[in-house]
């Protein structure tokens, strides 16, 4: 198996540690312990910027292994380890040649003072944890129950360990490590990484990882019982008396609009959950009553502008477009004429 190199030039948001100068300053506000501001200052931290400096500010994340110079480590700092104005300036300016970007436009400036206290307070003075990213409120239920994939994930285990040097239990636990926890720890650990080659995403499409068992999706029981919480809308809706356009509808579907719309066209898969702005919920009620047959076309025909939703144009042609159509009438929502 070959396992994407661990030094990419990636530029996205993280701050780094080429930000030499001293976190909060003595003209910085109390601490707020929960207050309204604290909490409106985690939430955006908890959006923003954990995916480069971790949920606990420790910079201990997939992405931060892909970043030269690293995301600054927060929870090592000092109380006051860098001044306030110069956190502030790095969040709304961002840092060159790092990959630390600005957020002046995205980030109003109390949002960007809001998200500055809480890491000073949080992290360099408290010293505290943040938000578990593995709770029931983000959809990981009784987590403990995937214990025999934490090896892996916590690097104990090397993940091309061969199969036959592992126990049954370890086994077990890279079958799950690599069927709904890969997508966010990677390859957590390899004794031989290989060679870089082409990106591609791991949550999509769905494939088996061991020798001769196709690829296919999760069944309904299966996905109820893994440990992602999005496996569910992998799941491909079963849908009775479709017409033979119906069916050449579902396979186009499945094959290419389930990447961000998810298979039972929810949007709130992996990849959907963490598009901005999301996908279409095609199930929504409220979206979906003004739709008709021929907008939906004309969306897939020529995608929409500032979205991720491409146009299909040159790749379906208007036949196998009408079919996607009345694949989305039947099995998500009703279209009107």
């Amino acid at each position: 198996m070959r396992w994407l190199a661990r030094r990419l030039p990636v530029a996205i948001l993280a701050a780094s540690a080429s930000l030499a100068v001293p976190a909060v300053a003595d003209d910085a506000p109390p601490a707020g312990g929960g207050s309204v501001r604290h909490e409106a200052g985690r939430a955006v931290y908890n959006f923003r910027c954990y995916f480069c400096h971790g949920y606990s500010g420790d910079a201990q994340t997939l992405a931060a292994t892909y970043l030269e110079p690293p995301p600054r480590n927060f929870a090592a700092l000092p109380e006051n380890g860098i001044a306030r104005e110069a956190m502030l300036a790095a969040v709304r300016d961002g840092l060159p040649g790092t990959a630390m970007k600005g957020f002046a436009g995205i980030l109003s400036e109390d949002e960007i003072a809001q998200v500055v206290d809480f890491v000073g307070v949080e992290f360099m003075r408290r010293k505290a944890a943040n938000t578990r990213y593995h709770t029931a409120a983000n959809g990981w239920r009784d987590h403990q129950r995937n214990s025999i994939a934490f090896p892996f994930a916590r690097g104990e285990i090397a993940l091309d360990t061969p199969w036959e040097a592992l126990t049954e239990e370890q086994r077990r636990g890279k079958r799950l490590f690599l069927a709904a926890c890969v997508t966010c720890h990677d390859h957590a650990r390899t004794d031989d990484p290989g060679v870089t080659w082409e990106g591609r995403p791991v949550s999509y499409p769905r494939n088996s990882h061991e020798p001769g068992v196709p690829s296919r999706a999760p069944t309904r029981d299966e996905a109820t019982a893994s440990a992602s919480p999005y496996l569910l809308h992998d799941v491909i809706p079963v849908v009775a008396d479709l017409s033979e356009q119906e069916k050449a509808g579902e396979a186009l579907f499945q094959g290419n609009c389930a990447f961000c719309h998810a298979a039972d066209g929810t949007g709130k898969n992996w990849i959907g959950s963490f598009m901005e702005p999301h996908p279409r919920d095609l199930t929504d009620a409220g979206f979906m009553a003004g739709m008709t047959r021929g907008r939906l076309s004309a969306t897939i025909r020529d995608g929409l502008p500032n979205t991720s939703m491409p146009a299909w144009r040159h790749v379906l042609d208007r036949e196998q477009i009408d079919a996607i159509v009345a694949y989305v009438n039947k099995a998500f929502h009703p279209l009107a004429d």
